[in-house]
């Protein structure tokens, strides 16, 4: 599975996502999540509205790509805090 942003060249796969799912189609710029070369959910950066392949399991789908949208939203120093959190320290120079 890809989680990426949407480009131009989407359009069409997006608007067939949102019929099979008896919505509107997603305006703007947004997030997609790719399985096997399908889109199958998206969401938009306003995480105002998300429409989804109702044949897939798509709710965890959905939920990654908030999660996504999210960590896009944070500020840089949090990220930055979190990334100091998550990565190994290294050893000190003169240890």
């Amino acid at each position: 599975m890809i989680i990426r942003r949407t480009t131009p060249d989407d359009a069409a796969a997006l608007q067939r996502l949102a019929a099979l799912d008896s919505k509107k189609p997603l305006r703007g710029d947004a997030l997609v999540a790719v399985v096997d070369g399908e889109p199958r959910a998206a969401l938009s950066l306003c995480g105002d509205e998300a429409i989804a392949d109702p044949f897939h399991p798509s709710a965890e789908l959905v939920a990654l790509l908030e999660l996504r949208l999210a960590q896009l939203a944070a500020p840089a120093q949090t990220r930055r805090g979190l990334r100091a959190r998550l990565l190994p320290r290294s050893a000190p120079a003169d240890a």
